[in-house]
């Protein structure tokens, strides 16, 4: 599908699909300010006041296929302020340089042999914040050692602030010199303006999820229904939604379920 073929695309699936309720929404917060009554505009809405805007992509970006390229090369190809969400899994190094174990077997050492990108995760933060649009949501995967140790530093030259996070409970016990790791952290990032009416539409997802993820014959397999309930909460059907390391493409097929758009890549395609 080339350029303009994907652009139609976009455009005709989101349009058709939430014209009618956004507009209804736009009508009524419009309304209340008039009136200067705020009442019915309530932060627990399930309707998005916001569209995702129009934007064309390269020819050499394709939707909803395994696209194989550097994941800052693929941020640089996209156009500006142009996506509500965005899902980002660094291959983390810190935690196995800092723990050392040395007996990791055939997992662990599969793991250690990925590239490790700890070093330039601010330069993809930055990116994403570009291409994400006002109001736009990062979701970023991180281990207890990088949440502990500090992850702030990533977001401080960018319009991203940190506004809530979501640990997923695994079914089975991991590393550990003291307490045995046994979750991963989501955390949630928003560029401004931040607010929640409006823009998250699903309130029925709690800060400690328990999912079994599947293995695809990953190091680092993602659930992928609560990334579907993320990307419900904060996009509209049609939308697209990226992901510059998408690994075993978890989001990809998060976002095909629930009639979605997906534009990611990963190194190993």
């Amino acid at each position: 599908m080339g350029n303009n073929a994907q652009t139609s695309a976009l455009k005709s699936r989101r349009q058709k699909s939430n014209n009618d309720a956004i507009l209804n929404s736009t009508d009524r917060i419009a309304g209340n300010a008039k009136t200067g009554n705020r009442r019915n505009v309530n932060v627990y809405s399930n309707i998005r006041a916001v569209l995702q805007p129009e934007s064309e992509i390269s020819d050499d970006l394709k939707l909803n296929v395994r696209n194989k390229m550097e994941g800052l090369e693929f941020l640089r190809k996209l156009p500006s302020s142009a996506f509500p969400a965005a899902f980002f899994d660094p291959q983390y190094r810190g935690v196995l340089d800092y723990l050392a174990y040395g007996n990791e077997g055939n997992r662990m050492a599969s793991r250690s042999s990925l590239i490790q990108m700890t070093d330039l995760i601010p330069d993809f933060v930055c990116e994403i914040s570009r291409v994400l649009m006002p109001s736009g949501h990062l979701f970023l995967w991180m281990d207890k050692f990088h949440l502990v140790t500090g992850f702030q530093g990533w977001l401080e030259k960018t319009p991203l602030k940190s506004v809530d996070m979501i640990t997923w409970e695994k079914p089975n016990i991991g590393m550990g010199y003291r307490t045995r790791r046994k979750s991963e952290f989501l955390v949630v990032a928003q560029k401004s303006p931040n607010r929640a009416k409006g823009v998250w539409t699903r309130h029925d997802i709690p800060d400690v999820w328990p999912e079994r993820a599947v293995s695809a014959k990953s190091v680092h397999p993602k659930p992928e229904k609560l990334q579907r309930a993320l990307i419900e909460a904060v996009t509209n059907e049609g939308d697209t939604i990226i992901d510059p390391a998408a690994g075993t493409f978890s989001v990809m097929r998060a976002c095909l379920s629930c009639n979605r758009n997906f534009l990611g890549c990963d190194i190993n395609g």
